[in-house]
């Protein structure tokens, strides 16, 4: 199975507060479409209903939630990690969207991680795991330093598992 991470992490790893983002990054949220669209994209129930349009058009949303037989319309439902794994696309890039939780369970998983380091610390409540560099290699990188709509510079990381 082809799993990605893709997340915004915060310097102090913060990806979210009160089921919301911390940010908005205009370029980071172009990129999230652009590489999304027409894959399968696995969320936890908190996330899928913190989207400001549900189910995210043209992706397929699989939704994990540990309540048996649970169905959300217009989304394909998994009940453990395990079963998400299952349901999966076989042919395409599957992409896993949160929240912390989720990304705990999946990053052993994952063979590819899109990171967006935002570059300043934020407050949250939910928060992305540590990982070892030590089985991430780094293969592609872009600094954004002059986005007008915010006051902070962030940088795009592309990582695969070594």
């Amino acid at each position: 199975m082809n799993i990605s991470i893709i997340v915004a992490i915060a310097s102090n790893h913060a990806i979210g507060k009160d089921n919301d983002l911390l940010w908005h990054i205009s370029k980071d949220l172009k990129r999230f479409k652009e590489m999304t669209l027409d894959h399968f994209i696995v969320m936890g129930k908190k996330t899928y209903f913190s989207l400001p349009k549900r189910p995210l058009p043209n992706r397929t949303s699989m939704i994990i939630t540990d309540v048996e037989g649970e169905e959300i319309d217009g989304c394909l439902m998994a009940y453990s990690i395990e079963d998400a794994i299952t349901k999966m696309d076989s042919e395409n890039e599957n992409f896993i969207i949160g929240g912390g939780s989720i990304y705990s369970q999946f990053i052993k998983h994952a063979d590819k991680m899109y990171i967006t380091r935002v570059h300043r610390k934020f407050e949250g409540d939910t928060f992305f795991p540590e990982f070892s560099l030590d089985d991430w290699k780094l293969i592609e990188k872009e600094d954004v330093t002059d986005d007008k709509q915010n006051n902070f510079s962030y940088s795009f990381e592309t990582y695969d598992r070594k």
